[in-house]
């Protein structure tokens, strides 16, 4: 599905967007100097690069050496960082020597994925209100939409950014905020968009749904039983959010009973929104401090940790004990003792990894820590698109960033392999999941991405606030609701 705010004809968006645009959930923060740096040089490399080539601009960006072109770029304005780009060093003028260096044929799972029902209840009445405000008013995307529609934020739309404009093989719609009654994406909807992703090809399972729970909203508990005859793989929690901007922690009473029913509806695997300080709530609940105390309570459950306890804002470096951001979940995996590649908690890597792919050294240190504590079979891709628009850039900024070897010394951090990436892209969920892996590979969606890229139709625009006026233009017309 293409829309007319797709089209650039002229070529002049890059295809590997570095930036500050948030999900919706954070302020976005100003671009770097780095990255200002990054962009400017990749704008006139891309011209000249296909002048060279005799190209138009357009078809030089669609083409892998478009995103060549602006990491090579990444890696000039950050030249004393402790994360690189490894590229062929013709990758920029060379479509051969670019997929080398940016193609894969790993298992890419994307475990946080995000769809809008175009004409759900939502769409009318006092319990769409906000939601109608945020998505049709306050996004800056919103101009992809048919006038008064929501049809640039549907399945249909999600089937294009993710899995034609992508490498994405599988991916888990996950949770919106809100009770289903003024829900953008009801469990019901999810159930159709997982079906219209499965007819892309093969029998195997390539779509799973998240189903929502509020519990510290009447009935929310209760309302886990019809969800789950959705076939719900997973239950989403935002445990910071409460109707009086006071949420609850994964140890206490509330989230036990939210795992009790969780066994007793037997899909004991939860995913808990934890990092992002959502706007408006109490910063200190965005702390998972508990996420170690829950999981060795609850050894018989999986804990997804959905963006890896970040903070926009806070910098990352070398793990501190006292530190904010991703140090947080590091401190609390180590305090409830578990080692690398042990225990039933995962690091998932939604929006953490698309803000920190522009900043290489801060991603050295991001990844590092990861790896060393979780160890490379806990860590879960996840994108948080299409709020990001397609996830191609993030796939290809991964497969190619590597941890230098002076960081691997200096800190200890692994280093970030092939074999490494391959577990992190897909590996690790699809056990978590139970996909076959190899059928999925060997389905039909390959001839599908195949005839689609033939004339593909990449818009590389995201859909989520780009500044502070467009993100607090977003709450005061949703009412700050996380997505």
């Amino acid at each position: 599905m293409a829309y007319p705010h797709d089209l650039d004809p002229d070529g002049l968006r890059l295809p590997v967007k570095l930036d500050g645009t948030s999900n919706g959930e954070y302020v976005p923060l100003p671009t770097t100097a780095p990255q200002r740096l990054a962009n400017r040089l990749a704008q006139a490399e891309a011209s000249e690069n296909a002048r060279r080539l005799g190209l138009s601009r357009r078809r030089f960006m669609v083409s892998a050496m478009g995103s060549a072109t602006v990491l090579a770029a990444c890696n000039r304005a950050n030249p004393r960082s402790g994360g690189t780009y490894a590229l062929h060093k013709d990758a920029s003028l060379d479509e051969a020597a670019a997929s080398a260096s940016l193609g894969g044929d790993e298992f890419v799972f994307d475990v946080q994925l995000h769809c809008v029902d175009p004409k759900g209840k939502w769409t009318a009445g006092a319990a769409g209100e906000q939601w109608r405000a945020a998505l049709g008013q306050a996004f800056p995307q919103r101009a992809k939409c048919k006038a008064g529609e929501y049809d640039c934020y549907s399945a249909e739309a999600l089937v294009k950014e993710v899995f034609l404009d992508s490498d994405t093989d599988a991916g888990v719609i996950s949770g919106l905020f809100g009770p289903d009654d003024g829900n953008p994406t009801t469990v019901a909807y999810a159930s159709y968009a997982r079906e219209l992703v499965q007819r892309l090809g093969g029998s195997g399972k390539r779509c799973l749904i998240h189903g929502g729970v509020l519990p510290n909203i009447p009935g929310e508990i209760e309302a886990m039983g019809w969800k789950a005859d959705h076939k719900v793989s997973a239950w989403k929690l935002y445990p910071q959010w409460g109707p009086d901007g006071n949420g609850y922690w994964l140890d206490g009473d509330l989230a036990g009973q939210v795992f009790d029913q969780a066994r007793k509806l037997e899909v004991r695997t939860i995913a808990a929104h934890k990092g992002v300080s959502l706007f408006g709530m109490k910063d200190e609940m965005s702390s998972p401090g508990d996420v170690g105390r829950a999981a060795r309570a609850n050894p018989d459950l999986t804990f997804l940790i959905y963006h890896s306890g970040f903070q926009p804002g806070v910098k990352e470096g070398a793990y501190d004990p006292e530190g904010k951001g991703v140090d947080r979940l590091i401190r609390a995996h180590r305090e409830a003792g578990f080692k690398p590649n042990q225990g039933n908690v995962y690091a998932e890597l939604g929006a953490c990894w698309r803000y920190f792919m522009g900043r290489p050294d801060e991603a050295a240190h991001v990844m590092g820590k990861l790896l060393a504590t979780f160890g490379e079979e806990r860590i879960l891709w996840g994108t948080d698109c299409i709020w990001f628009g397609s996830p191609q850039d993030q796939i290809e900024a991964f497969r190619a960033f590597e941890i230098s070897t002076e960081y691997q010394e200096r800190f200890g951090y692994p280093a970030l392999t092939g074999a490494v990436k391959r577990r992190i892209l897909g590996l690790n969920a699809a056990e978590v999941y139970d996909l076959d892996v190899a059928g999925l590979k060997a389905s039909g969606l390959g001839t599908s991405r195949a005839d689609y890229r033939i004339d593909a139709n990449p818009s590389f625009l995201t859909y989520g606030p780009a500044n502070r006026r467009e993100f607090l233009a977003l709450h005061r017309a949703g009412g700050g609701l996380p997505g």
